[in-house]
């Protein structure tokens, strides 16, 4: 679960901050963003997180919020897979609501070009830099064939696992990296740096724009992607949290405390 586990907290800083409006479910007045097309079948950690809550309120009640149980979670998944770790900034609360339409607005895409990706960082107060090395988190984890479709057709190793009809196979997954697809490494780079990259959001950080210097770099030296990801990452946990008397600490982390 280490790279969904990670994801989960990037998707849910991205929509409205990190506030843990992602693990809401849908209610005649809350529309999920669970059911947003960048979450849909894809996002997963959803019962550890619930998991966790559980086990912490059976312990110490109304203290830890769900938004930071989301943050440490993403923590600790990178350390458990080897990859760096970070002091994470404690004390966000959880929001009261949803954004499903943010959801689909500001999460990046799998087909987004360049400048379209450094414009959604740059919205959320991230650098390129941020964003090259928040992309390497790519070293881990799948991905489902319906993102990667139609970039594969003269690759016969990826194409035993997608087939060529939209619809069919859809959701058969392949590993982001094909070459260390369980080991936090830079080799997420060097693949981008010989054409390999999974994803047209992976592939255009190396395709002779602005942040080719930065692949290149990450690339060489895994004590630089190592601590520039552990940078990004608290970061990105930054992104306008909920503090003091915003929001709530929820005691269940789908749904609101006054539905609880």
């Amino acid at each position: 679960m280490a790279a969904s586990l990670i994801r989960l907290h990037f998707h849910d800083c991205f929509v409205q901050g990190c506030d843990a409006s992602i693990l809401l479910d849908d209610t005649s007045s809350i529309t999920s963003e669970k059911t947003a097309r960048p979450n849909a079948n894809s996002v997963r950690g959803y019962e550890v997180i619930d998991d966790v809550k559980s086990q912490l309120e059976s312990q110490c009640p109304g203290i830890v919020s769900c938004a930071d149980i989301v943050a440490v979670a993403a923590r600790d998944a990178s350390e458990a897979v080897n990859g760096p770790t970070w002091t994470v900034n404690l004390g966000r609360r959880d929001s009261t609501g949803a954004s499903r339409a943010g959801a689909e607005s500001d999460l990046p895409g799998f087909n987004d070009p360049l400048d379209r990706l450094v414009e959604r960082f740059d919205a959320k107060g991230l650098s390129a830099r941020d964003m090259v090395a928040l992309s390497g988190s790519h070293t881990i984890g799948q991905t489902r064939c319906a993102t990667f479709r139609g970039r594969i057709y003269g690759n016969a190793t990826r194409r035993g696992q997608c087939p060529s009809v939209a619809g069919d196979g859809n959701n058969n997954l392949a590993p982001l990296d094909l070459v260390t697809p369980n080991s936090f490494d830079n080799n997420y780079f060097r693949n981008l740096m010989e054409r390999r990259g999974l994803l047209q959001s992976d592939q255009v950080l190396f395709s002779g724009g602005s942040t080719d210097s930065i692949v290149d770099e990450y690339s060489r030296d895994a004590s630089a992607f190592n601590s520039d990801f552990a940078a990004a990452m608290v970061r990105m946990g930054d992104i306008e949290p909920l503090t003091g008397s915003q929001g709530e600490v929820r005691r269940v982390c789908t749904v609101v405390n006054a539905a609880a």
